[in-house]
């Protein structure tokens, strides 16, 4: 079929909304209609190559929307399903997966490839060539053609807009504090950065009965927003939160660090390993480019006060059971997705949309369709 998609042809360049042909779903795949899409700081990585993907890109990993079409060998899920896209793949069968840990299954290999992993080929062309998927995805679209193992079922009484950023920023961030850091009642937790992801992460420390849940960022509305989301201190930049938190903490300091920064770099992991109490775990949540590999941190310190650095993805968890979880803790009331959902944008103001994530105007942007773009 031909539909439209926000395509990326070049780095450091904007995202370009024109015609492109999808497939049919083969087997083990389903087809779906868009009604909304989450606008992560990963696909901005994209243009600008910190996140390498083969080019033309149709950009976009958190979305959900109504199944149209089911392959060959896809059992449990049928046309008119309500579905989150999860931006990992999970088979359930490879080891991973059988410890547990969906978020990393071996189908995860391939992510930044493009191409289907039901038969290796693309089902996305633009302009005579083929073009790639973000994440096996590619949300920036009206329709998409996915892979069975990537698609999550949801209750039909959920709004599209919040379940698309069920997708990645909410589970990415909660699990970064429930399941990664595994916050622990009476607990002091330090987030840094609160847009999406951060908010969702400070929101998984508050449920998780932090007794201190301290925001750090140098936005000043974000950080009035995270006072509303269940932070109890919040600070501008973590240079400027290590004094009070000494006489918060009676200079214990913080039990977690959860690092969620748009844009990960080597130099803040020294700063919030400061910030990490004796014993504590820092979480690195936020993605940085490839290829920077420079870390500052003081090694003597981190052996001699037995801290844990540890790393994150998708909430260190099975996107078919958390997002089911979150889902429920939505529908419950305890979890806020909803003022999340700072502004709403058509596809063909997603340049627009970006612009205003990097002016800190966005806890997180969502694109919204309906039948102008069907």
């Amino acid at each position: 079929m031909k539909t439209k998609g926000a395509l990326l042809w070049e780095v450091n360049s904007p995202f370009q909304v024109e015609e492109i042909d999808l497939g049919d779903p083969v087997a083990d795949e389903v087809q779906i209609r868009m009604h909304a899409a989450g606008m992560c700081h990963s696909d901005y990585h994209l243009t600008t190559g910190a996140t390498p993907m083969p080019l033309p890109c149709l950009g976009g990993h958190e979305g959900a929307g109504v199944v149209t079409k089911v392959g060959k060998n896809v059992t449990g899920i049928e046309e008119g399903d309500h579905v989150i896209l999860a931006f990992i793949p999970a088979c359930g069968s490879c080891p991973p997966c059988m410890k547990g840990f969906r978020s990393l299954c071996d189908r995860g290999a391939v992510l930044l490839g493009g191409k289907s992993i039901a038969d290796g080929t693309n089902r996305i062309h633009a302009r005579g060539k083929e073009v790639a998927a973000m994440n096996l995805l590619g949300t920036f679209a009206p329709y998409m053609t996915v892979h069975k193992d990537s698609v999550v079922k949801i209750d039909k009484d959920i709004p599209f807009e919040s379940a698309a950023i069920m997708g990645c920023a909410v589970p990415t961030g909660f699990g970064s504090a429930t399941n990664v850091a595994q916050v622990q009642p009476g607990e002091s937790v330090a987030i840094v950065g609160v847009g999406g992801i951060g908010m969702s992460a400070l929101q998984g420390a508050v449920i998780s009965g932090a007794k201190h849940v301290i925001a750090i960022d140098p936005n000043p509305w974000k950080r009035e927003q995270a006072l509303k989301f269940g932070a109890t201190h919040v600070y501008p930049s973590m240079a400027e939160a290590i004094a009070p938190m000494i006489d918060l903490t009676w200079g214990l300091m913080a039990d977690k660090v959860i690092i969620a920064v748009g844009e990960m770099k080597g130099e803040y992991i020294e700063e919030a390993m400061i910030l990490t109490a004796k014993t504590g775990t820092c979480v690195v949540t936020g993605m940085g480019s490839m290829m920077d590999a420079d870390v500052k941190m003081n090694l003597f310190l981190f052996t001699m006060l037995q801290k844990t650095l540890k790393g994150n993805i998708f909430g260190g968890g099975s996107s078919h059971i958390e997002t089911p979880r979150l889902a429920a803790l939505y529908k419950s009331g305890l979890l806020n997705i909803d003022d999340m959902i700072t502004r709403t944008y058509k596809l063909e103001d997603i340049n627009q949309g970006y612009q205003d994530m990097l002016d800190g105007n966005n806890i997180r942007g969502v694109v919204t369709f309906d039948e102008s773009d069907w």
